[in-house]
């Protein structure tokens, strides 16, 4: 899978994703359960870099001393939005508000979406924002809703 960052601004960002074919529903699925556990997991605050103390105590966690304040002691990480997806022959496209959500994140779901493409949906590439000159981006009419909204 081709991986390439265009312009990119975490607070208006197209996701791209061009598939080797036109996608199934089946594959379509398995693409939006990838994205939207990790938006849910983003909206969580889950991609706080301040606050990796498991990563870094390192190998042996046996009787690790976790700080239960220690995500209190960090700033804030919050994915904002998540538009609807949406497809165009082979392509597939969804727009993100990433927020204060770390670059974390962004490895997290580069990781994810490999294996997803090594087991269940060839993906050819993965565009991080930018524009695409076969799907052009409308005025604000897409990003205008998220369905995370209420």
């Amino acid at each position: 899978m081709y991986i390439q960052f265009r312009e990119f601004n975490p607070f208006d960002v197209w996701i791209w994703i061009k598939f080797s074919n036109v996608p199934s529903q089946q594959e379509k699925q398995y693409v939006e359960e990838v994205f939207n556990s990790w938006f849910y997991l983003g909206k969580l605050g889950g991609f706080n870099s301040e606050n990796l103390q498991v990563q870094e105590t390192g190998s042996d966690l046996s009787y690790m001393n976790y700080d239960d304040k220690g995500y209190d002691k960090s700033m804030l990480a919050l994915m904002h939005n998540m538009g609807e997806f949406e497809y165009e022959g082979e392509w597939g496209r969804c727009w993100f508000d990433l927020g204060t959500s770390d670059a974390i994140s962004l490895d997290i779901l580069l990781n994810a979406l490999t294996q997803l493409s090594e087991e269940y949906v060839t993906i050819e590439a993965l565009y991080l924002g930018g524009e695409n000159e076969d799907w052009l981006i409308e005025d604000d009419e897409t990003r205008a809703y998220s369905i995370y909204d209420n």
